[in-house]
């Protein structure tokens, strides 16, 4: 058996998200932005100079500085501003970004984007997740994630421009390690994180990853913690945020497109997964990922 620790590694590492950048740039002057409304996830990354973090609810503007990133996982009501005081944070003009100069000595440089995450395990793993994440360039414990930073700083420092692709897959990486850095300084995380903390649990989670086919049963899930039926569907859901037929769901999901994308018909994913009939699991597979199992795997074939 892994442990918890390693059981918490496998989920963060295995979320399955797309970054995408919309602004790389600088603002000068008095200026504010923000996506709120937009419905999407977010990040900004301050590459040069400072700003001003504005977050609805919270008592105070934090400020930014150059090698801090904020990550907002929840469409909230937000701003980034030139001014610390909220009235004129917001009486500030929406400008239009200048191009990125690092070694500028006024106004501040973002690298700003995106985060799509996949429905399924990687949509129920973020739901148990902060509403937003600040990583502290002088944060003793974000070595890894500094690393990765001055990548991202380097690339806005290219005569021939940033690569756009390149800045998604290192902002990607930093992603990942700054929640890595959360879960193991003892942030209070909930979903899969929070039941993969937990030893009963964790045991419970392993099973059901290694055995995603297996027929699973409430009472056989319930066994493998030693509750009865009802304390145990009570506490998954406390800590999970779902029930263990949804988690269940996106586990098998979860395999299910990585067979097809490694060339396995859907007879075959479809059985491996607990499926009885090819066309319960094509209705399964359509709900949970938005296209069928044989269109998904031709869209993968030759990758």
């Amino acid at each position: 058996m892994i442990s918890s620790s390693h059981l918490v590694d496998w989920l963060l590492e295995g979320l399955e998200l797309d970054a995408s950048l919309f602004h790389v740039g600088r603002y000068c002057g008095g200026w504010h932005a923000s996506t709120e409304g937009m419905g999407r996830a977010s990040f900004h990354l301050v590459v040069q100079g400072h700003c001003w973090l504005h977050i609805d609810g919270q008592p105070e503007a934090l400020r930014l500085e150059a090698g801090d990133a904020v990550f907002l996982l929840r469409d909230l009501g937000y701003r980034l501003a030139s001014e610390q005081d909220p009235a004129s944070a917001c009486a500030q003009p929406r400008q239009q970004m200048q191009a990125m100069d690092v070694d500028a000595v006024d106004g501040v440089g973002l690298v700003c984007g995106f985060f799509h995450f996949r429905p399924g395990l990687s949509a129920l793993i973020v739901d148990g997740l902060a509403d937003w994440i600040l990583l502290r360039a002088d944060e003793p414990a974000g070595h890894a994630a500094r690393a990765l930073f001055e990548l991202i700083l380097e690339e806005c420092r290219r005569a021939a421009g940033p690569s756009q692709t390149l800045l998604e897959r290192l902002t990607h990486l930093l992603f990942l390690y700054v929640l890595r850095q959360q879960v193991h300084a003892g942030q209070s995380l909930g979903g899969l994180v929070a039941l993969a903390r937990q030893p009963a649990f964790a045991g419970l989670l392993e099973q059901l990853i290694e055995q995603p086919g297996h027929a699973w049963t409430l009472e056989s899930m319930a066994a493998c913690t030693g509750l009865s039926r009802s304390a145990f569907f009570k506490r998954f859901n406390e800590l999970a945020g779902q029930s263990p037929g949804q988690v269940l769901l996106a586990l098998r999901m979860r395999h299910a497109s990585q067979l097809l994308r490694a060339g396995h018909t859907v007879e075959q994913v479809g059985a491996q997964v607990g499926y009885q009939s090819v066309a319960a699991f094509t209705r399964a597979f359509a709900k949970a990922v938005g296209v069928q199992p044989g269109a998904y795997r031709r869209q993968h074939e030759g990758r």
